[in-house]
């Protein structure tokens, strides 16, 4: 369950930013470059910091072979990904999710902390759209100013996974609900404005 929930995330993030290279027009390398890093960035942090080297994606080949799935798919049907509300945003907040309880559930398996497993499993959520965004000229949402929730959403399907673990749940639906908060809290933060408060104001 584990490696079809982190493959689905490598695929939604390479979505997200084969959309971003589409929209900032770079040519077809540039497209499947930046959703490749997207979609593989994350995975592979979380996987550095739990000492699982070399990392799942570059011993695999389908893990290589996902974002440029993806590519292909967004190249061959552009009007389908335009017509989507906020693409990026939708794409990006499923990776949240998948990537939040993916990167949890391994960093658990690797016997790290309790707060560590939170802290891996909000990294490997937030590390592919900060890359890509760094890479297309755009400031990262979890660092922009006007940005609704972001890396809060990220932490909380961490910590479900997580708890639940101490809890000694562990099953798919403790991973499936982790993965609905995460991209539920992030949608509802784009459409009602949520942010994070600013010290000082």
């Amino acid at each position: 369950m584990t490696d079809f929930l982190d493959l689905a995330g490598i695929f939604v993030f390479a979505v997200s930013g084969c959309v971003v290279a589409v929209r900032n027009r770079l040519d077809l390398v540039g497209l499947v470059a930046l959703g490749t890093v997207t979609g593989l960035a994350g995975g592979i942090a979380r996987d550095v910091l739990i000492g699982d080297t070399p990392p799942i994606a570059l011993r695999k080949w389908e893990w290589m072979v996902i974002p440029i799935a993806a590519a292909v798919i967004v190249v061959a049907m552009p009007k389908l990904v335009a017509r989507l509300d906020y693409p990026v945003l939708v794409f990006d907040a499923a990776g949240l999710g998948l990537f939040a309880t993916v990167g949890a559930s391994r960093a658990i398996t690797a016997s790290v902390s309790v707060p560590g497993a939170v802290f891996i499993g909000a990294l490997s959520a937030i590390g592919g759209g900060l890359l890509r965004d760094v890479l297309a000229g755009e400031v990262p949402q979890i660092f922009a100013p006007h940005s609704r929730l972001y890396a809060i959403p990220a932490t909380i399907g961490a910590l479900i996974v997580v708890l639940a673990n101490e809890l000694d749940l562990k099953s798919s639906a403790v991973q499936i609900v982790a993965i609905a908060t995460t991209f539920t809290v992030r949608m509802l933060a784009l459409k009602f404005d949520w942010r994070a408060p600013i010290p000082g104001s």
